[in-house]
């Protein structure tokens, strides 16, 4: 069988990618029934604030997603060699030149990002089930997905699941639909580390050292380290809800300045870049996202650093003007249990690091497929076929930042 190495690292589509699209778009909409449910919920208790906040979550969420999917389509449509139909002359259902009026309608309606999920599905249901061509294409929208689960994650169920303990601990009681929303936006969480880690790997050229220990190993310290700091920020807000969003905007405007300086280089205009700055800004405020080569773990430890001692303050300020009556039966289980997590999660990923996590080696003088490709966002590599193979270049700049890239000598032959 033809490795991936040789195919340009270009992993074909199989039935558990397949299965990854369906579990993705169910999770999807039992995000947003679940939000839907508790803003009729908020509303009609009279709860107008909570209403207008949940709403706020959802509406800026959406535009973001929305906004970086058609970034995607422009670009892709300007590539040289990019088909938007697939074999047999079929039509991925958006994105092909005759229907941009109606993919830019949709994408304003705010459908894009689920008619990326049923694009996909069906895509690969052709390609799987009934054996047809098609199958880079296929993997080139689950990339996309991946990455699109990501900056939805973190623009609506990280801040959600925050609002939702807050309003857990401001009324000092739940009720069900609340506990419903938050299991919606932690599943939203878990299944958006899972899934992103499985697409890195994908470009690995063995695939066979990253098995699902690693994923559990990536998906654990995530976790760990996300969830502490989602909790000290619900904790500070009880306590000084005026001041959360003077805590944001602060950290958010020193973040989008930190990956300015780094050189990010993801979209491929000045204003798409901005936009990507300005989401990883948030991204960086709940949890470390490398956007950039080299240099790596030291800006991983000084994120780490700073991260813990903010999550530290917001929890002794939560501490110190806390209602001791009220929050006693839970104060010695968060003060233990908050920074013990971060720690251990730290721990984790240390171990993740030096077990689990491979340095991809670059023979002196060849072809780096994923870092090297041309401007756009994707890279064509032409195999033996008279079609060219899809790489997608947004997740391939995400592994060249992720796994380590060293030179590799090439030996020297006598004769």
């Amino acid at each position: 069988m033809e490795s991936n190495a040789a195919r340009g690292c270009f992993p074909r589509y199989s039935w558990l990618d397949f299965l990854f699209a369906v579990i993705g778009v169910c999770t999807f909409l039992f995000d947003i029934g679940s939000d839907v449910w508790l803003a009729k919920e908020f509303y009609q208790h009279g709860e107008v604030f909570w209403f207008a906040a949940l709403l706020g979550f959802m509406l800026v969420s959406s535009a973001v997603v929305q906004m970086f999917s058609w970034f995607w389509i422009q670009y892709d449509s300007q590539l040289d060699h990019y088909h938007f139909q697939t074999a047999g002359g079929r039509v991925v259902l958006f994105g092909s030149p005759g229907r941009v009026k109606l993919t830019c309608f949709l994408h304003i309606c705010q459908l894009g990002f689920l008619l990326r999920h049923i694009s996909a599905i069906w895509l690969g249901f052709c390609v799987w089930w009934r054996g047809e061509k098609g199958s880079e294409y296929a993997v080139y929208l689950t990339h996309d997905l991946s990455m699109l689960r990501l900056i939805e994650t973190f623009c609506e169920s990280a801040p959600q699941l925050s609002l939702m303990i807050y309003i857990m601990l401001h009324n000092n009681q739940a009720r069900t639909i609340q506990y419903v929303s938050a299991i919606a936006s932690t599943t939203s969480i878990a299944w958006m580390v899972v899934d992103y880690h499985r697409s890195l790997r994908s470009f690995l050229p063995d695939k066979s050292k990253q098995g699902w220990l690693s994923s559990a190993f990536y998906f654990l310290w995530n976790l760990l380290l996300i969830g502490p700091r989602v909790v000290a920020v619900a904790l500070f807000t009880s306590v000084l809800p005026r001041y959360i969003a003077a805590h944001f905007l602060c950290l958010w405007l020193a973040f989008v300045l930190w990956a300015w300086l780094q050189g990010t280089n993801f979209m491929d205009t000045p204003a798409g870049e901005w936009l990507y700055r300005a989401t990883v800004g948030l991204i960086w405020y709940f949890s470390w996202f490398n956007v950039a080569e080299g240099k790596t773990r030291g800006r991983s430890v000084i994120y780490h650093s700073f991260a813990l001692t903010d999550s530290g303050v917001l929890l002794f300020s939560w501490w110190w003007l806390r209602d001791p009556e009220t929050t006693q039966s839970y104060t010695p289980f968060v003060l233990s249990l908050v920074p013990l997590s971060y720690v251990l999660g730290l721990l984790v990923k240390t171990l993740y690091y030096c077990c689990f996590h491979p340095t991809l080696w670059q023979p002196v003088g060849s072809r780096k497929v994923p870092g090297d490709a041309p401007d756009g966002a994707a890279a064509f590599i032409q195999a033996d076929s008279s079609a060219p193979e899809v790489v997608n270049k947004r997740m391939a700049k995400h592994v060249s930042n992720f796994y380590s890239t060293r030179t590799l000598p090439i030996p020297e032959t006598n004769g």
